[in-house]
């Protein structure tokens, strides 16, 4: 879900140009642990991945343009948070794992609650985000008790959604069975390692597996994210609690880490893409006039526009990737994007999925393939708006046919290519914070925290009793 200005705050991304032309022709993303500082557009440029769309700049139907983005060949490209990667997915040298070397892989995800009686709870981590709602300083203390409010408020229209896919989120157990076969193949290529979950608004939280981290003596570790493409509000926000964690503990903040900020550019990832759209797209009577329909999470515009969150451009490029590879094996279906699940008021990016559906529903379009371009393992977002939701409203549309290519979960090319996108990024650890930097920035305001826990309880209660209060109050005048 969901990016920002105070979630970047940590973290500062920026790709020398000269580095980009070297003779290795490498890449370098150097990590600064005072703030996070999103890249201006013209220094992002370095930290994109381009490709040629061999005459297809725009999305095949005429829908929806794409801007048109420098044409360099980074295929298989990782963007760590440290060192050097290779543009061609290979490594100058095979990683070496010492005896005494304790290695960890900590993969991050979302989290889902795992009952219905978990849903209030997990809707008010997901809100209590300052990635996820964005409050101005001056108000910053507002964020726990409005996180009350909305997860109060949506908590009913959740848990339908939830039951109706069983009664909980199937995420933690599809992430478990990632990390397990991640293990398994990592083992293969003679890399002993230790494999952690940590979910961000659910169990096991981020936090508990860092602890584990911790406990287990870890002496380098690498933060594989299990986004493909990077947005300040999960990639984003989950850096942010770790640095956090680790600029507070000195065991942490001296151990070498390194962070894949997206993987997206990776050809395991989109060759195995583009295998499950070509398996869908031959269970179509006429596969060749299926429209494939990529559909990714989306989110606000301002996270673009004012806070500089890469996800879009991120977005276009993979899809370019995807589709290039697909043309490569002769499939030259038509295809378009949306985003989905948008939430509140604000402009979210265009377009969106359930308007785009109607659309091509309008324009003739009779053979649909969905495609979660921005999951990687089966949740509320793929079971229930899309399988669903999505679903009806293209059949209520005009469109006849539809399917939907299933997220990646533990497909083996797919494991396989995260345990390269892990080995090569070894190498590359270094510690995020030096003991003095730590001991500087771990110094807290306790007049300040008492401050807002006070104004934040007076709030709380305003808000959530308030209207109770007044209801009972016109009664008795009555």
């Amino acid at each position: 879900m969901g990016s920002l200005a105070a979630g970047v705050s940590n973290l500062k991304v920026h790709v020398p140009a000269a580095s980009l032309i070297s003779e290795r022709s490498t890449a370098r993303v150097s990590c600064f642990s005072d703030r996070i500082a999103v890249p201006s557009s013209s220094e992002r440029i370095d930290c994109r991945l381009s490709y040629d769309l061999t005459n297809q700049n725009e999305f095949s139907g005429g829908l929806y343009p794409l801007r048109p983005v420098q044409r360099r060949k980074l295929v298989g490209q990782t963007f760590c948070s440290a060192g050097v990667c290779t543009l061609d997915g290979t490594t100058s040298e095979v990683y070496s794992q010492a005896a005494e070397e304790r290695i960890g892989i900590l993969l991050l995800n979302l989290g889902g609650p795992e009952t219905l009686d978990d849903v209030q709870p997990f809707l008010f981590n997901l809100f209590a985000d300052p990635d996820i709602i964005r409050l101005p300083r001056l108000f910053q203390f507002l964020q726990r008790p409005l996180a009350q409010l909305i997860s109060f408020l949506r908590a009913p229209k959740s848990k339908e959604g939830y039951a109706s896919i069983g009664g909980g989120s199937p995420l933690r157990q599809i992430t478990d069975e990632q990390a397990h076969a991640l293990k398994n193949a990592l083992e293969a290529k003679r890399v002993h390692a230790k494999v952690y979950v940590g979910m961000r608004y659910w169990h096991p939280f981020t936090e508990d597996a860092v602890k584990q981290i911790k406990r287990d003596r870890i002496t380098k570790l690498v933060v594989l994210p299990l986004y493909p493409q990077f947005s300040i509000s999960t990639s984003g926000s989950s850096i942010r609690v770790l640095q956090t964690m680790f600029r507070e503990d000195e065991y942490l903040a001296t151990l070498p880490v390194s962070i894949i900020e997206s993987w997206y550019q990776r050809e395991g990832y989109v060759n195995s893409m583009a295998s499950l759209i070509e398996k869908e797209l031959q269970a179509f009577a006429n596969p060749e006039e299926a429209m494939i329909f990529f559909s990714a999470h989306g989110v606000p515009v301002s996270y673009v526009e004012d806070a500089g969150d890469p996800y879009k451009e991120q977005m276009e490029e993979c899809i370019g990737l995807i589709m290039n590879e697909l043309r490569s094996r002769r499939i030259k279906n038509d295809h378009t994007l949306a985003y989905q699940s948008r939430v509140g008021p604000v402009e979210w990016l265009k377009p969106y999925t359930d308007k785009v559906i109607v659309e091509l529903g309008q324009k003739g379009v009779k053979s649909l393939l969905v495609v979660p371009v921005s999951f990687v393992s089966e949740h509320i977002e793929t079971l229930e708006e899309m399988d669903m939701e999505y679903k009806e409203l293209a059949l209520e549309s005009g469109i006849k046919n539809w399917r939907r290519v299933p997220a990646l979960g533990c497909k083996p090319e797919f494991i396989s290519d995260l345990a390269d996108a892990a080995i090569e990024a070894l190498p590359l650890s270094k510690p995020m914070y030096s003991p003095k930097i730590a001991a500087q920035q771990n110094d807290p305001d306790v007049f300040r925290s008492a401050l807002n826990i006070l104004f934040g309880s007076f709030m709380a209660f305003f808000l959530l009793l308030g209207p109770k209060f007044i209801s009972a109050f016109r009664g008795f005048l009555q």
